[in-house]
């Protein structure tokens, strides 16, 4: 019987034991910054419960848990870049803390490292393992793309954004799981009905994180709120108010800017009713996730434990 354990917290000793060259600082310094910063660690979970849930020994994933939070962390930090981000959980980015340069730097070193902590696995599965990593790796780069794209974009549908959000998003999750269940011993169909199990829960969860945005608390949610809004950027809830009442979605964005915008873009939003369509779109999701459980051979108390795991994505606050 597998056991459910605070997968969190066994991540961030690993995390924490970690080692790196002395030298050169400037490269390795960042990497351990970056990777201190803290997070939900929900990645290398998912990874790590997959395998478990096959009847594989915790220890034995340590690598692949490491690699895809390496993995995701590198995105992060190379996003930072690209969004001119000043704060990372709490503290400075590491463009910030250090310069440009070593942020790309540090964070290519991160996607080599992150690379290699993958392949540390049994030859005989090592090809599924690296071609599913290196597929996604690729899918998230379409997916970064996409929302750079959107920036300068006026037509964003529904479609769009959650193909978007699948790409940038959703297909991380999706992998963790599929690579720890292959890593466990898990068939194909238990791989494939795992990843889609991650990847419906990543859609809900970064919809999530779009509500939570505007009407979230930001003493829970770790941020001001309505950083979307101020940056015009293109969320759910904004692209479906504009699918709804488009030249009111322009006109109150360029009349009003600051904690005056925030207000005016949030209440159309609920004038609007779009709040909570998201909540439904969430909900839809997080139970299509729930569905693909019931096909993945597992012990009850592993199949209870990614439910729980799906149901937060709904009742999250941060």
């Amino acid at each position: 019987m597998p056991v459910i354990q605070d997968y969190a917290s066994i991540i961030n000793r690993w995390i924490d034991e970690m080692e790196y060259p002395d030298r050169p600082e400037g490269l390795y310094e960042p990497i351990k910054y970056m990777l201190s910063g803290g997070g939900k660690r929900l990645r290398p979970t998912l990874l790590c419960a997959s395998a478990v849930a096959q009847g594989s020994d915790i220890m034995q994933v340590r690598p692949q848990a490491l690699g895809i939070e390496m993995f995701h962390n590198f995105t992060l930090l190379h996003d930072d870049v690209m969004d001119n981000a000043d704060i990372r959980h709490g503290k400075p980015t590491v463009h910030r803390k250090w310069n440009v340069p070593t942020a790309i730097l540090s964070g290519d070193t991160m996607l080599t490292m992150a690379g290699e902590y993958i392949r540390d696995c049994d030859p005989s599965i090592r090809g599924d393992v690296v071609d599913m990593f290196d597929r996604t790796a690729i899918e998230i780069y379409e997916g970064q793309q996409y929302d750079m794209n959107f920036e300068t974009c006026d037509n964003v549908t529904i479609d769009m954004y959650i193909k978007m959000i699948r790409l940038k998003t959703a297909v991380l999750l999706g992998c963790a799981c599929a690579i720890g269940t292959m890593l466990g011993g898990g068939n194909s169909i238990d791989c494939d009905n795992m990843y889609h199990y991650g990847e419906q829960m990543g859609l809900a969860f970064q919809l999530r994180d779009d509500y939570l945005d505007t009407f979230g608390n930001s003493d829970t949610f770790g941020k001001e709120i309505g950083g979307d809004i101020l940056n015009d950027k293109k969320t759910w809830l904004r692209v479906k108010a504009g699918e709804m009442a488009p030249d009111e979605v322009t006109a109150m964005t360029a009349k009003y800017v600051g904690k005056a915008k925030i207000e005016a873009v949030s209440r159309l939003y609920r004038q609007l009713g779009v709040d909570k369509a998201c909540i439904d779109v969430i909900g839809n999701y997080t139970a299509r996730s729930i569905q693909y459980l019931d096909n993945v051979s597992m012990p009850d108390i592993s199949r209870q434990y990614f439910k729980n795991l799906a149901m937060a994505a709904i009742n999250r606050e941060c």
